[in-house]
């Protein structure tokens, strides 16, 4: 009984709500679209939440190596800062399922140190510094009752803009650089497979049509970026500069 009933508590916690506990359990229905919905997106979202734990590593570990970060976008990762901040904190105050939304957290300190890397590697290390201080205190006054919540709702809905223009940058860098520079195919690709599962997700588990909305723009242009990264891939850095 022990088993079973720490089985159900997990089932429960991370996996299926009472009513599709029930039918699959109870019920025997095995073949319950609605649940098997329900169950296909929790799957995704903790699969994508794992993924999103090392899914900016390479990336991370490829600035390292090189030294430099030679075809990053600062502007870029700002932009994106900026979204997926918008998304935790929204989703956080909203108080969204953890597997709708937990890969943000791990995006966020992730995409951060590209930032303070990025800035390290141009010989600004203090600006670096400063990046950080500034980012938690602007993360600690959006989750704080003093802000409130039509304006964490307002940082949400600059989401979508905020992607395009920071996949914009990135795009349009690629293309004059000839070359795609230090970025990781493996990141390239992960977060071009997560948003597009989020998307399922989204629709899911919140039925919120910003999310939703958000998710369609990334995976869009995502998807240009992993087509450059493709197109450039016998490209040396060196050689790829295009000459003006």
């Amino acid at each position: 009984m022990a088993a079973a009933e720490i089985l159900k508590t997990f089932l429960l916690n991370f996996l299926l709500s009472e009513k599709c506990y029930d039918v699959f359990f109870l019920e025997m229905n095995l073949l319950d679209v609605p649940c098997l919905k329900v169950l296909l997106s929790k799957i995704l979202g903790l699969g994508i939440i794992a993924g999103s734990v090392m899914v900016k590593l390479p990336q991370i570990f490829k600035i390292l190596r090189a030294k430099n970060a030679v075809g990053l976008s600062f502007k870029s990762v700002l932009l994106e800062m900026l979204s997926i901040t918008g998304s935790m904190t929204y989703s956080i105050r909203n108080h969204f399922p953890f597997s709708s939304w937990g890969e943000a957290v791990f995006l966020m300190f992730q995409t951060l140190t590209i930032g303070f890397l990025i800035q390290h590697y141009s010989g600004r290390m203090q600006r670096g510094v400063v990046l950080l201080l500034v980012y938690f205190l602007l993360v600690g006054l959006l989750l704080s009752p003093i802000t409130p919540l039509v304006g964490v709702a307002f940082l949400q809905a600059l989401n979508t803009p905020a992607i395009m223009f920071s996949r914009v940058i990135q795009i349009v860098t690629n293309y004059r650089n000839g070359h795609t520079g230090q970025l990781s195919a493996l990141t390239v690709f992960l977060l071009f497979a997560g948003s597009l599962a989020r998307i399922f997700t989204s629709v899911q588990e919140t039925g919120d049509q910003l999310m939703v909305l958000t998710y369609v723009v990334a995976s869009t242009f995502n998807g240009i970026i992993a087509a450059q990264l493709l197109y450039y891939w016998s490209v040396p850095t060196e050689m790829g500069k295009k000459t003006e």
